[in-house]
């Protein structure tokens, strides 16, 4: 597998999160669509699936594990800069195969991709104190 199908998974599971955020729609249906209308050639479908669904479905103990490095309440925090830190909060806890580094790093990049000017900053300093207290 290469790194850039899943740094494309991670791609997708932040749109199907932060679409899932909003919306408050089922998990099945944020995923169905996301897949049917986004391109997947090159994404690891599977690692997509595995990130969207496990942080869904562990939304509350992934926001638990967040707070404490956080400057605000999570429920103040921008929802794309909420979706970047559950997904690498998820990658932390749960996929202890994927190096720290790398989770920070992809998740710093998702942040300039998708969040406001100074995001990445943001989910840097909340992922790097959540990565040293594990």
């Amino acid at each position: 597998m290469k790194p850039s199908e899943r740094r494309k998974a991670r791609r997708l599971a932040v749109q199907a999160i932060y679409s899932w955020q909003l919306s408050g729609n089922a998990i099945a249906d944020v995923e169905l669509n996301i897949l049917t209308e986004q391109e997947t050639k090159g994404v690891d479908v599977d690692y997509f699936r595995e990130l969207f669904v496990g942080v869904a479905n562990n939304a509350s103990q992934l926001d638990d594990a967040i707070k404490p490095w956080l400057d605000r309440s999570v429920e103040e925090v921008d929802p794309v800069a909420k979706a970047v830190l559950r997904l690498g909060a998820f990658e932390l806890i749960h996929r202890k195969d994927v190096p720290y580094k790398v989770v920070i790093n992809e998740s710093i990049e998702l942040a300039k991709a998708f969040g406001a000017e100074d995001a990445h900053k943001f989910v840097n300093g909340a992922l790097d104190k959540l990565a040293a207290s594990r």
